[in-house]
């Protein structure tokens, strides 16, 4: 073999040993992304099973979930409304600092 062909042959091998390195970090970075999506699945189930056997065994009364959903629902639609009059703060306070600006 020439000394051209061996210093080809070094260079494909390197870029070969990167590419190589690339696939290798690629696949630990994909199994990783998996393990944490297969443990968050298993505390979704876990948290799922666990509600399940609340209502199953009785420990949380049809009735009372009802209400508890009611005043949730209560409480996010007032939260929605100070949200609303938050913002609607925040754009007096804007359209203000604008005319403000434009005086000057």
């Amino acid at each position: 073999m020439s000394k051209r062909g061996v210093e080809q042959s070094a260079g494909s091998r390197a870029s070969g040993m990167g590419a190589l390195e690339a696939a290798v970090d690629l696949a630990i970075a994909e199994v990783r992304a998996a393990r944490e999506r297969a443990s968050e699945a298993e505390k979704r189930a876990e948290q799922s099973a666990a509600m399940l056997r609340q209502f199953v065994e009785g420990e949380e009364d049809p009735g009372t979930l009802s209400r508890r959903v009611q005043v949730l629902e209560a409480e996010n639609r007032d939260l929605r409304r100070r949200i609303e009059r938050g913002r609607a703060g925040i754009d007096r306070i804007a359209a203000s600092i604008r005319f403000l600006e434009n005086r000057q």
